[in-house]
């Protein structure tokens, strides 16, 4: 499903039919696909008998070895109190307890945006597709490879806010080194709620940027409706293996304690942070994940989180990590039949690729990753788009190419339509043999929707291609990525309510000196 929004491209001219057909051709239209909602059965590739080995390995995981909770004296007494055995900043959890604990947490819940059309709901059947999150650097067909700046950072914001199949404007498009580190949440942050009206992620990279986060959105939303609703999914890693440090723990704790939502998520690169073998690796995350969602209950009872699982392989030659490949593919597939058995949301894949550029390279990699991303029943994807070099470079031409490759996962998740339209009987008999079907009715009446269509790729003529330049994708991304910030219009917000997050930010950045580290 998605809806149309017209956008003038400037004032209207005056006259009859002619002029408005004029206008009507010149108007800029954005279209919004609302999350996805599968129609298809999820690939699952452990029996009953694997699934039950690797959830009996990570509670002996959990009881046995335990995990680390560093530098968060609250955090041990919280599962001192709980019943976990204690033992300096080694805790161990007796069988079944994480699990227990894990119960109150929501199976699913809604992320609310500004603007209301923009809400996701995620978990069950649902899927939300969200951009990169983390690069320092940048790159486009223009200036090449640099650092990421804040005019980077409201670029991919805005390109964010015109991509049809995006649901969700993420957390940290590209990390703006030209802004001092202790500051530059609150310019992300007044980005992401002033250039879009859709769903956006808070900062976890020190506490009080989180309570910071908190703070905005209540401006953003009213005080009231945040206390009462979900308005922020926000990144929690585990420091894997097995230890939860106190700058992502004390982030966790300000959302869990606010009700907004976290991805309790382990960094598995294999054979580095978790074993080599495909199982080994699920039960290190099931425990990690069982642990960290655990915490979060007790901090509040019902508080959402999202079972999350990043996971790559490494090359045992260079240490490089790899992506799109069938190890990480199989632990993607496996992680999201444990995160239904534990009935929680899922997090994994994105447009992945190890390439240096938006080539064949990094294509291959990106659509093993998506694809398996939709058949594995995840619910949040982060990372859905523009994510290259090993997520060291948000790409603006592989951001638009990515956005314009989550359309296939909108027409696959759909299904096959199996209504009479669908079976197209009528077509068959009045073609009958010999026939061609380009002028039959069935044809006419469905021509316009009956295939997904790219708003990017070239399928011209040769002679046509070569004529208008014989650009390559890329080429063609870097047209598309100038067409659509030129295109971008804010969405409409009230201005006492920008006023507040402009008087918010000056005043935070006021009260404490420039750090960049």
């Amino acid at each position: 499903m998605s809806e149309v929004v017209e956008q003038p491209a400037g004032r209207r001219a005056r006259g009859g039919g002619g002029a408005a057909r004029r206008a009507e051709r010149t108007a800029v239209r954005v279209e919004f696909a609302r999350y996805i909602e599968r129609n298809i059965p999820n690939l699952e590739i452990l029996n009953e008998e694997a699934l039950e080995i690797i959830e009996a390995n990570a509670e002996t995981v959990l009881e046995e070895i335990g995990v680390n909770f560093v530098e968060n004296p609250a955090a041990l007494a919280l599962w001192r109190e709980a019943g976990a055995d204690v033992q300096g900043e080694r805790v161990r959890i007796p069988r079944g307890l994480a699990r227990e604990l894990c119960k109150t947490a929501p199976s699913t819940f809604t992320q609310h945006a500004r603007n209301p059309e923009r809400n996701v709901v995620i978990g069950g059947k649902n899927l939300v597709l969200a951009p990169v999150y983390g690069p320092p650097f940048v790159r486009d067909l223009a200036g090449g490879r640099r650092y990421a700046t804040i005019a980077d950072f409201r670029n991919f914001v805005k390109l964010g806010q015109m991509s049809k199949y995006l649901h969700h404007s993420g957390g940290t498009v590209c990390e703006p080194t030209d802004v001092p580190v202790n500051k530059r949440h609150l310019d992300m942050l007044h980005a992401h709620m002033t250039l879009s009206d859709k769903p956006y992620m808070g900062s976890v990279t020190e506490p009080s940027r989180a309570a910071d986060s908190v703070e905005m959105s209540k401006i953003l939303f009213g005080e009231q409706f945040v206390d009462e609703n979900t308005v922020m999914t926000s990144l929690v890693n585990i420091n894997s293996p097995l230890t939860f440090d106190a700058t992502m723990m004390g982030a966790l704790e300000v959302y869990a304690k606010a009700n907004q939502a976290c991805i309790i998520s382990p960094f598995i690169v294999g054979g580095a942070m978790a074993p080599v073998s495909v199982a080994g690796t699920l039960t290190q995350v099931l425990a990690e994940v069982l642990a960290g969602v655990a915490y979060s209950q007790l901090i509040r009872k019902g508080a959402p989180v999202i079972f999350g699982a990043f996971v790559t392989s490494i090359d045992m030659n260079s240490g490089a990590p790899t992506f799109g490949t069938p190890e990480a593919a199989q632990i993607t597939l496996g992680a999201g039949q444990l995160a239904r058995r534990l009935g929680l949301p899922y997090r994994s894949a994105g447009a992945f690729c190890g390439s240096k550029l938006p080539d064949a390279q990094a294509a291959y990699e990106t659509a093993n990753t998506l694809n398996i991303g939709l058949l594995s029943g995840v619910n949040f994807m982060l990372h859905a788009c523009g994510w290259l070099e090993g997520g060291l470079v948000s790409s603006y031409e592989k951001y638009v190419m990515d956005a314009d490759q989550l359309g296939t996962l909108h027409r696959m998740a759909a299904g096959i339509d199996m209504s009479a339209n669908g079976q197209a009987m009528d077509a068959i008999r009045e073609v009958g043999p010999g026939g061609h079907y380009l002028g039959c009715a069935h044809t006419q009446a469905n021509f316009k929707t009956a295939f997904w269509k790219t708003d990017l790729l070239d399928y011209k003529p040769f002679e046509t291609w070569e004529e208008e330049g014989a650009r390559d994708t890329v080429a063609l991304a870097a047209a598309r990525v100038a067409k659509m910030l030129g295109d971008y219009q804010p969405p409409a917000i009230e201005p006492g309510v920008v006023e507040a997050l402009d008087e918010y930010v000056a005043k935070k950045k006021a009260s404490m000196p420039d750090a960049f580290m």
